[in-house]
């Protein structure tokens, strides 16, 4: 037996037969260290970044005391977005399948809190929410926190830089003193430390190391005298390497909405992230890119934070990241699964300083690299393979994913291979269909009928 191996720490047979049925042998790094110390009741702050397997950590921790018989909420997780909140949630029932009846909510804003209000009188064991939207509900005396024993908060360095401070602070003042806190943040800003000293007991911390697998990640470096030249030295890498999927990092807000109206200007197809999306704009903007209707996403680092997306083939640093251990967080983010990885870097003669740590971090020396020729612009830019159709019906409307396949695949004109992604959410869905065939697709699905109704449906713009 492996000495990471799940039968090693003291977990109840059912969670065990369930990792077993769902392939999970061996523990993740960040699992194998913080799992015996929740499993015993401790406050542990965990640094790790996405991908290190946290929401298993801490799902096992407390699917593994909860008292299923008592329908109380027993566990409060935060999650600083509603997509993280919904991906939690999924993860802990996928985990929790062989334990019965166990109730799982997720409270976020953007969906009208009337319907959340429904749900919470017919009880939770587990609330996953937004700390906006969790306040809101103690403020309305619709969340009843006295049997809590358990508080999660996950991404909270993302949570502080949103600017949840405040909201967080007034959810802790409602939960009971005696209870066990597990605080996982990819980063640990001073914020963090002081937000820890007031929350927790005695706190273990564990630090888990982003590995810098030099066999799957390729890091290119390029000095640039100004924004200008940043711009030039992005169109001659993305032309020369024709990435299908690649995230360009920039630091402001202004630089997301600069740099992806100069690509578009040029015939790359690049979407906008960052923090002044609505929540649906948000969506829309990160179900194209995840299902290959649009090829580049510009974000800043905070809206790129949960950001969950396999394959990435590339990462563009458009300025060098604040500080290093976020530049790894960023790179991170390609060569995933063993697959190779490519990350190009931008700096300038003032990041020098920086240069040096992320050298001694990296174990290597930095040397600015030559760009491609000149003659690469003229190479033709690869359209995405996919486009995206949004449809005016969602969960709530009973639709399914099999509903959308079916209709597009009626009259065997379109067929499987011609379909992507299927994403639903609560009153919309989207569907991701071969470029070429994206007018055939719409038709279908815009003149034929999902669960006997006809559903408004539009081509999302890549």
């Amino acid at each position: 037996m492996s000495k990471n191996a799940f039968s090693t720490v003291n977990l109840k047979p059912e969670l065990l037969t369930n990792l077993d049925s769902m392939g999970y042998q061996s523990m993740t790094e960040i699992q194998t260290q913080s799992l015996p110390l929740i499993i015993d009741g401790k406050d542990v702050i965990a640094q790790g970044k996405t991908g290190s397997g946290k929401t298993a950590a801490f799902g096992l921790g407390l699917l593994n005391k909860l008292d299923v018989k008592k329908f109380r909420i027993q566990t409060l997780i935060l999650c600083p977005t509603r997509e993280l909140a919904d991906q939690v949630a999924t993860e802990i029932r996928k985990l929790a399948r062989t334990i019965h009846n166990i109730k799982v909510l997720t409270l976020c804003g953007g969906v009208p809190i009337g319907r959340q209000i429904d749900s919470l009188y017919h009880g939770a064991h587990i609330i996953v929410g937004t700390p906006g939207r969790i306040e809101d509900h103690l403020n309305r005396d619709t969340l009843d926190f006295s049997h809590l024993n358990t508080f999660i908060l996950d991404e909270a360095d993302r949570m502080l830089e949103m600017g949840f401070q405040t909201a967080i602070d007034a959810v802790v003042d409602k939960l009971p003193k005696q209870r066990q806190t597990l605080l996982f943040s990819a980063t640990f800003p001073d914020k963090i430390e002081s937000i820890s000293q007031r929350i927790m007991q005695k706190p273990e911390m564990i630090k888990v190391e982003a590995s810098h697998d030099q066999n799957t990640i390729s890091q290119h470096f390029f000095q640039v005298n100004d924004n200008q030249d940043r711009l030039n030295n992005l169109r001659l890498l993305l032309l020369e390497h024709q990435p299908e999927s690649s995230v360009v990092f920039c630091n402001t807000k202004a630089e997301t909405l600069l740099v992806c109206d100069e690509l578009n200007a040029y015939g790359f197809s690049a979407m906008a992230l960052n923090g002044d999306l609505e929540q649906r704009e948000r969506d829309q903007t990160l179900v194209q890119f995840a299902n290959k209707s649009t090829s580049i996403l510009v974000a800043t680092d905070v809206a790129a934070r949960g950001l969950d997306v396999d394959n990435l083939d590339a990462v563009f640093n458009y300025n060098l990241a604040h500080d290093t251990e976020v530049h790894v967080h960023r790179v991170g983010r390609t060569g995933r699964a063993g697959k190779k990885g490519l990350a190009f870097t931008f700096f300038s003669n003032k990041d020098h300083y920086k240069i040096e740590l992320l050298s001694e971090l990296l174990d290597r020396e930095i040397r600015a690299e030559s760009l491609p020729r000149d003659s690469v612009l003229d190479r033709q830019i690869a359209p995405p393979t996919m486009a995206t159709i949004q449809i005016d019906g969602g969960k709530k409307q009973k639709v399914r994913a099999g509903d959308i396949l079916g209709a597009l695949t009626r009259n065997d004109d379109l067929n499987g291979q011609d379909i992507g992604k299927i994403q639903l959410f609560d009153n919309w869905a989207y569907v991701a269909v071969k470029h070429k065939n994206r007018k055939i697709a719409l038709d279908k699905i815009a003149k034929g009928k999902l669960k006997g109704r006809t559903f408004r449906a539009r081509l999302l713009r890549n």
